[in-house]
């Protein structure tokens, strides 16, 4: 008898991840290691706050520069806004098919998901950085209204002041 232990789908049952709309995504680092770099806090004159940048590492440059390139490999979507953190990344995805179909107005190709997008984004840094630092899978939340949004947003934009707090902080 082969018992073989089935992974629950992280994704909503039924729902179509190709279509239109918002996605959060939260990529993270196998075993929450901090390979992307250290957030370093610096005084900022022009603010009264601090601001919390990440000094990103070696691997987390590659990141960056994978992520930038993501609206230039899917003309459909938009990357709202990111944050590469040390050991996780944040972004919102957003997809317009209309788009799509206008500059493609005689293709019928299947419009990838959004775990298309992402396992092909984590298939290209692994390829280039020699050894998969990710973990399985990723979470997703699809934004459903402005004010869901808007909160999304302000957690990513505010994410590297609040690292220390952060669920995903490990020393």
């Amino acid at each position: 008898m082969n018992i073989a232990k089935q992974r629950k789908s992280n994704r909503l049952m039924g729902y179509d991840y190709s279509q239109n709309g918002a996605y959060f995504i939260t990529v993270c680092i196998q075993d929450r290691q901090t390979l992307l770099g250290e957030i370093s806090v610096k005084s900022n004159p022009t603010h009264p706050e601090d601001t919390a940048v990440l000094i990103p590492s070696e691997l987390g440059r590659l990141v960056i520069q994978e992520t930038e390139k993501l609206m230039t490999i899917y003309s459909h979507i938009t990357l709202d806004c990111y944050v590469i953190m040390p050991n996780h990344v944040h972004m919102i995805i957003a997809i317009d098919n209309v788009a799509y179909h206008e500059q493609m107005p005689y293709k019928t190709l299947v419009l990838p998901t959004v775990s298309r997008i992402i396992k092909q984004w984590k298939g290209v840094i692994t390829k280039k950085a020699g050894f998969s630092p990710w973990q399985k899978s990723f979470h997703d939340h699809i934004i459903r209204n402005t004010r869901d949004y808007m909160h999304i947003r302000e957690y990513i934009e505010n994410n590297p002041a609040q690292w220390e707090l952060d669920c995903f902080y490990k020393k």
